[in-house]
């Protein structure tokens, strides 16, 4: 049985007390054919702290920020963690029809926009019911900035936004600076923009006879989901947009660029902008322009967060004040 102090009648100053640490838990809420699950992470406080929801960005990306393409670097559990140590809960979660969401959908590629959306009120509305919360922040990172302005936009329960290195120019566009951006992509990158244009328009391609890249990067069940991406303007959706919005955006971030960020900002000018110095689109710490070494950081766990991204989104919550 644990004894409280004062039944011993003892009087220690705080120096002497042990935290316990943030409190982790496994939290669930209902997905279209089975439950969509997460992890929570609260500080250890007596008081309600704010609590916010991490949208994971593209692909097949995990409740942690890792994906079988070769990305390991924790983005989203480091993230949690920081914020944890800031007094600020999260809650992050596994996509639809993966990871231990994998049997809310029968086809993890049957998706939209709009059906991530709809998972992350869900979310956000479970979320209230497990903790009380009057409202929940959402967290998003790139992709999952878009659908946290898609799930914000007419929601009353959700308290603001912060958008992590989203991009702030319709998707086609930005898909096709990345490709070029990469100069390993030369060879095919004309056959790479030929199907982006065709997918802009909202048509299906075959993508049988291109090379292996290209096929597979516009695989035939993924076609539903770049054109239904691709249909989506983020300013305009920022600019639809009326709670508080936090962008956050690293300056050697070689997917995103810092004319996204501008892009959102000048949809919305009551949003917030803060430009991060040496931090890539993991939020990592990269001191040079060698695309090689960005790279690398994308698969090593064991590297912090930038110094200054957890500070940039925990400081916009805190001092806004809403009520939780």
């Amino acid at each position: 049985m644990r004894i409280p102090l004062l039944a011993l009648g003892l009087t220690l100053g705080a120096s002497f007390i042990a935290s316990a640490g943030p409190v982790e838990s496994q939290v669930e809420t209902q997905g279209p054919r089975g439950p969509l699950r997460g992890t929570m992470l609260k500080p250890d406080t007596s008081q309600r702290p704010p609590i916010a929801l991490i949208v994971p960005g593209s692909g097949p990306t995990d409740r942690d920020g890792n994906n079988p393409l070769g990305v390991k670097a924790a983005t989203y559990r480091l993230l949690a963690e920081g914020l944890a140590a800031q007094g600020i809960a999260t809650v992050r979660t596994d996509k639809r029809g993966l990871g231990g969401s994998k049997d809310a959908v029968l086809d993890p590629n049957d998706v939209s926009i709009r059906a991530y959306a709809g998972d992350t009120l869900n979310w956000v509305a479970e979320i209230r019911r497990e903790t009380g919360a009057a409202c929940v922040w959402i967290v998003g990172h790139s992709e999952g900035g878009l659908i946290a302005l898609a799930a914000a936009r007419h929601a009353s329960d959700v308290c603001g936004v912060v958008l992590l290195a989203t991009p702030g120019r319709p998707l086609a566009e930005a898909l096709r600076e990345q490709l070029r951006n990469n100069p390993a992509n030369a060879p095919i990158l004309d056959q790479a923009e030929g199907v982006i244009d065709d997918l802009d328009a909202g048509k299906t391609v075959d993508v049988s006879n291109l090379p292996p890249a290209v096929a597979t990067l516009f695989a035939p069940q993924l076609q539903r989901f770049w054109i239904d991406l691709f249909a989506h303007d983020p300013a305009r959706m920022m600019s639809d947009y009326r709670g508080p919005a936090l962008i956050v955006q690293g300056e050697r971030d070689l997917q995103v660029s810092t004319e996204d960020a501008y892009s959102l900002k000048e949809a919305n000018a009551q949003a917030a902008l803060r430009l991060l110095p040496d931090v890539n689109h993991v939020l990592k710490t990269v001191a040079t322009d060698d695309p090689a070494a960005n790279a690398a950081t994308y698969a090593d766990p064991t590297l912090p967060l930038a110094p200054d991204v957890v500070p940039a989104v925990a400081d916009f919550i805190l001092s806004e004040g809403v009520e939780q």
